[in-house]
């Protein structure tokens, strides 16, 4: 591979703040986060309108995480194919006008289902799928810690959206509260994407993700989806994924409630969610900085440890404030870690000629996994009449994920397959 002198850390950022700043706001303006924060609230207010359930309600959620997750792959391959600009800012868009949409929602519980179905069918090209892809391409030596500001993102949102969203519904009811957070995305994030975000031109990417193909030209290294269908490191990942999404998801979705059913008042509740925020801002930040200088792997197992023992003491009848934030703040600091690692190591792994495809394909894990968990741990409370048992299971599920990462061995060479072997598959840039 020939390459040029690699350019020092600090001009990675100088070159390539804009663009970061544009990924951190569409990070959280999009899909990910909105639908996610805001539905703990929105759910009381359906729920005494229309006299739903909570699996009713969560069902809404699951529609949407499952399309989207089956989108995913799609759009990353877009994405791919006609670069992240017009799939990322095309989406947000999209995502917007549906968001907001829903407070004309008919009194019918196929009415309501129909609007996450729309949600999940335009959205998923507003998540990290797109915006990590760009960010991977202008950094490589400050890449944990870029993909670790992209995120923060959602610590954003988790911080504002629910004092944000609790103060909506009580000055315009839930209706009125869609689509004024539905200017999140449309008034906010999509101008700064319209001014910055795009792909760097070949002379523009760090020189370690340069590589010359056979016909000379400049090309990115990495393997095609296939070859990492076919290899071990993808399916652990994998199933890592699904275990830790599965077990935060509803942990998130329905901590609002938890609260409730231990006589913490919405306010309460509130302040004891934007400490997610809080706790995600200082994972993703600690840990990317971590991942630019520490085995991945490693650094993730000491931290997916935290939301076991917060699942423990949510468990049970009594819950004091101190102790509720101190549950906020380890399920979100968990949170920060894994969806920064999910981008970080499709690329490290697999490379960035088809990172899209890839990391679609491991977002469609994440989002699958997400979308089910709200569903069950609805079921689980509508059912027993607690939470508790899939706290247990949830504690168990985290655990269980970092330690599977560690089978995932030492980072290939640049450029190459996981097997070791220099074969680098290449792709025009």
């Amino acid at each position: 591979m020939n390459a040029s002198p690699q350019a020092a850390p600090s001009g990675e950022f100088r070159k390539g703040w804009k663009v970061l700043l544009a990924a951190l706001l569409g990070t959280a303006c999009g899909s990910s986060p909105l639908p996610f924060q805001t539905a703990g609230f929105m759910m009381g207010p359906i729920q005494q309108e229309f006299g739903w359930s909570l699996k009713q309600l969560s069902f809404g959620v699951t529609i949407y995480g499952v399309l989207g997750a089956l989108l995913a792959p799609a759009f990353g391959a877009l994405a791919d194919r006609f670069g992240v600009r017009r799939v990322a800012l095309g989406s947000l868009t999209a995502f917007g006008l549906a968001f907001g949409a829903f407070g004309l929602m008919p009194p019918s519980l196929l009415g309501y289902y129909f609007m996450w179905f729309l949600i999940g069918l335009v959205g998923i090209g507003s998540t990290p799928i797109t915006w990590s892809r760009a960010v991977n391409l202008w950094f490589f030596r400050n890449r944990g810690l870029a993909l670790g500001l992209t995120l923060v993102g959602t610590s954003i949102s988790a911080i504002l959206l629910p004092p944000l969203t609790v103060g909506l519904i009580a000055q315009f009811g839930w209706r009125g509260a869609y689509p004024a957070l539905a200017l999140l995305p449309l008034a906010i994030a999509l101008p700064v994407g319209l001014a910055f975000f795009r792909e760097p031109r070949p002379e523009e990417r760090p020189s370690e993700l340069n590589a010359i193909g056979a016909d000379g030209k400049v090309a990115l290294g990495g393997l095609t989806l296939r070859e990492c269908l076919a290899g071990r490191r993808f399916w652990i990942l994998g199933v890592s994924i699904f275990l830790v999404s599965f077990a935060y998801g509803g942990a998130l979705v329905h901590m609002p409630m938890m609260l409730k059913g231990k006589g913490f008042e919405p306010a309460q509740a509130a302040g004891v969610m934007s400490l997610f925020g809080v706790s995600i801002f200082a994972g993703r930040i600690i840990t990317g900085l971590l991942l630019d200088r520490l085995w991945a792997p490693l650094v993730t197992l000491p931290i997916l440890s935290l939301p076991a023992v917060a699942c423990f003491l949510l468990a049970g009848d009594q819950l004091s404030f101190g102790v509720a934030v101190a549950c906020a703040f380890m399920l979100g600091f968990a949170s920060g870690a894994e969806t920064d690692l999910i981008a970080f190591l499709a690329g490290r792994y697999f490379g960035m000629a088809n990172y899209g495809r890839i990391y679609g394909s491991l977002y469609m894990v994440f989002g699958i996994a997400s979308a089910l968990s709200p569903l069950a741990y609805g079921w689980v409370r509508d059912s027993t009449g607690s939470y508790d048992g899939i706290l247990f299971t949830a504690a168990a599920f985290f655990v269980a994920g970092g330690l599977l990462l560690l089978a995932l061995g030492r980072y290939p060479p640049l450029n190459a397959p996981p097997g070791m072997a220099p074969m680098p598959v290449f792709r025009e840039a």
